[in-house]
C-alpha cells in the first residue's frame, strides 16, 4: 500500500474537498502526508521604473499565502493522527514542481484536485492535473 502520499494544494474550495480525501486515504494505508503549496514567481518581464508592487513585497505575500494553504492541510492532518509535513516551493510549472517534490520526497501517490483556482482557463491552457497526469510516473487520484 502507499506510504508517503503527496498532497498540492491551492487552497480553492475543490483543494478542501481532495484534502479530505488525502488524509482519508493517508489514514486508510497508514501513510505519512506531504503537503505542497507552489508559490508563483515574480513576473519579473514586467519589472520597470513604476513597479505597483516591489519585488520583496511580492514574495513576502506568495509566501504568506502559501504557508497558510499549507498550514490549513497540515492542522487537519494531525488532528486526525496523520504525520503531515509541509512545504513551499516557487515554480513557474506547479505541475514540474509537484512532480520533482513527489520524487524529492519518495511520493508514491498523489492525491490531487481535478482543477483548480484557474478555472475556465485551465480547460484552454490545460490543468496542471492534466499535466501532471501526463508527465508523472506515480499513480494520482484525482478528486472531483
Amino acid at each position: 500500500m502507499y506510504k508517503r502520499i503527496l498532497f498540492p494544494t491551492d487552497g480553492s474550495d475543490i483543494a478542501v474537498k481532495a484534502m479530505q480525501a488525502a488524509i482519508g486515504m493517508a489514514k486508510l494505508a497508514g501513510a505519512e502526508l506531504y503537503v505542497l503549496s507552489v508559490k508563483e514567481p515574480f513576473p519579473y518581464s514586467a519589472i520597470s521604473e513604476m513597479q505597483p508592487v516591489p519585488p520583496q513585497e511580492f514574495f513576502d505575500a506568495q509566501e504568506r499565502m502559501a504557508a497558510a494553504r499549507v498550514k490549513v492541510v497540515t492542522s487537519a492532518a494531525i488532528d486526525a493522527g496523520i504525520p503531515c509535513k509541509g512545504h513551499t516551493v516557487e515554480a513557474l510549472h506547479p505541475w514540474e514542481a509537484m512532480l520533482d517534490h513527489a520524487k524529492a520526497q519518495g511520493c508514491d501517490l498523489i492525491v490531487m484536485a481535478s482543477h483548480g483556482r484557474r478555472g475556465v482557463s485551465a480547460l484552454l491552457l490545460g490543468s496542471e492535473t492534466q499535466k501532471v497526469l501526463t508527465h508523472g510516473t506515480l499513480p494520482v487520484l484525482v478528486v472531483r
